[in-house]
Formats: C-alpha cells, structure tokens, sequence
C-alpha cells in the first residue's frame, strides 16, 4: 500500500508527531485574547497602508542591507525575506534574513548527504533533512517568543519609570531615555529606538506605532492608544500609565499562573503522542517481525492510518485544552 520501507514510514510518522508537538506545546500555554489579537492585527495593517510601520521597522534592516553586496540584496528582496528579517529583528538579532535561509538549506543538505551515506535510502535521508533545516527556524521562532515575553514582563516596571519621570517634570520624550537608561534589554532598546524616532525629528504617533510594529502586543497597543488619547483629549498621563503597569502586572501575574497548572497537560500530551513511537521502537527490538507484519498487513495498515490520525486529532484537542486566551 505505502510502497515504501516499513523505516521510512515509522520515521515520517515520528517526523509528523514531533513537528506538530512542538507547534503546539513549545509556544506559551497563554495567549491574547482571539479580538484583542484581531484588533491588533487590524491596526498593524492599517499602519501598514499608511506607511509608518515599514518605515520605522524597517530600520535596522536598512542598517545591513546599506553592508551588503548586490547580490546578497537581490538575495534580500526575494518574496518573505521582508517577513523573515522582521522576525530576526523582533528576535533581537542582526542577522542578515538571507545567511539564516543559507545556513537552514546548508544544514539539511549535509545532515541529509550524510544520513543518506548511512542508510543508502533517500526518503529517509529527505525526511530528516527537512527537519534538520528546520532547526535555525525553530530557535530563531524560540528567540523571538522569548524575547517578547521578557519584553512583556518588563514592560510595567518601564511605565512605572516613565510615570514617575511625567510627575518629575520631564517630558515624554524624556522619559523613554529615562526607560534606555536605566532599565535592562529588550525593553531598554525599542525604546532607545523609540526616543531616536521622536528626537531625531519623527512623529510621535509614527515612533509609537514603530514601537507597537517591532512588539506586536495587546499590552503594547494598549500604551499606543492611551499615549495618543491622552495627546489629543488631555488628561493626567502619569496616572494613566500607573494603571496601565498595575493592570498589565496583574494581567503578566495570571499568565504565569495558568503556565504552572497547564505544565502538567503539556508533559501529558509529549508522552501520550510520543509514547506509541517508544514502544513500537522496543517491539521491533524485542521482536523484530512483528510490527513488519502489522504494516504491510492490509487491516494492519487500515489499524495505524487510523490510530495515527487519532493521535494528530488528539494533539490538537490537548493543545486546544492547555491554551488559554488571556
């Protein structure tokens, strides 16, 4: 039925499982709330059409991009390089977008000419190079959540400083240099970044929403939308912002707390969908014909394309049961 080696269909399965557990189970058990991240969307794209957001997060990429050869920048225009290097940046790395597309095809060419050595069969060795040329993807995907996240957590202890420097005297401007002075990254750069917009002569709504583009975050277009409300309808700014922080902390608290009780759903789901893959690999030690005769069985074959459709079905109910929107 399959016309491949019993190998190569077990190492594909494996393949699948682990790729859509990690999808699933190696992201934030919390996440925005589905309209809060609608509405995010909805005010990164309009910034898009009207142009701030590609000129404010384009900047670091025109840093490297002014560095590089004519071909590395036709290298650098390709389709979704755009996307790529504003995740490198969003990472807080300086990255060219297109060493990380090299580096990831370098990976799996060799990882696949060496296992094809190996095993002298090309399906095998296509299947686990395209994993190994996934790997810079998905530490450049694990920086990038990380980065944001520890943005997140810094992010009140950043609006405590800025309202404290608003009933100093400072002005606003001044206070994001207070936040890049004095605070640690990532939080201390976007809003090194953020000050340079504004001091250099920039838009303060431009700098923000440049802000809000490079972080996409609720909590983040939360601050963009109180700064700009409180510039065009006045109000008392270092108030709001206190409220701001104590809401975020409180929200950034109750995060924390649903990651701790959902852990134990996450290892549960990792033993449940890996758990089939460990014992089929001891049954073919201990008893190297049996599941050979399972596979090309056609009720056998019928038995594993059901139970492994069964189990994707099943990580994505548990990943729907761990993941709570906040």
């Amino acid at each position: 039925m399959f016309g491949l080696s019993f190998e190569v269909v077990f190492l594909g399965m494996i393949a699948i499982a682990v790729f859509l557990l990690s999808q699933a189970f190696l992201v934030p058990t919390f996440g925005e709330n589905r309209q809060a991240r609608k509405r995010m969307q909805d005010r990164l794209g309009e910034m898009a059409r009207l142009g701030a957001a590609a000129r404010k997060t384009s900047l670091v990429r025109k840093k490297y991009l002014d560095k590089l050869s004519p071909f590395q920048q036709r290298l650098e225009s390709l389709p979704g390089m755009e996307h790529l290097g504003q995740m490198i940046e969003q990472a807080g790395q300086e990255t060219p977008a297109h060493r990380l597309l090299l580096s990831s095809l370098v990976i799996g060419v060799i990882t696949a000419a060496g296992v094809m050595a190996v095993t002298q069969k090309w399906v095998i060795a296509l299947i686990i190079g395209l994993v190994a040329s996934a790997i810079p993807f998905l530490k450049l995907s694990r920086a990038r959540a990380t980065r944001l996240g520890k943005f997140e957590e810094q992010l009140p202890d950043a609006l405590g400083m800025m309202s404290r420097g608003l009933k100093a005297g400072y002005p606003f401007s001044e206070t994001l240099k207070l936040v890049a002075d004095d605070l640690e990254n990532p939080v201390a750069k976007e809003f090194e970044i953020t000050f340079n917009d504004v001091n250099y002569g920039g838009d303060l709504r431009a700098a923000l929403e440049g802000l809000l583009a490079r972080i996409p975050s609720v909590t983040v277009m939360a601050l963009v939308s109180a700064v700009m409300i409180q510039k065009e309808t006045g109000g008392n700014l270092a108030e709001l912002l206190d409220k701001l922080a104590s809401v975020i902390r409180g929200r950034y608290k109750f995060q924390r707390k649903i990651k701790t009780l959902a852990a134990e759903g996450r290892l549960a789901a990792w033993i449940m969908s890996l758990f089939p893959f460990a014992l089929g690999g001891i049954l073919s030690l201990v008893n190297p014909d049996l599941l050979p005769m399972l596979l090309y069985d056609p009720t056998g074959q019928k038995l594993i394309i059901g139970a492994f459709v069964l189990m994707i079905i099943g990580i994505f109910w548990m990943q729907r049961i761990v993941r709570i929107d906040v």
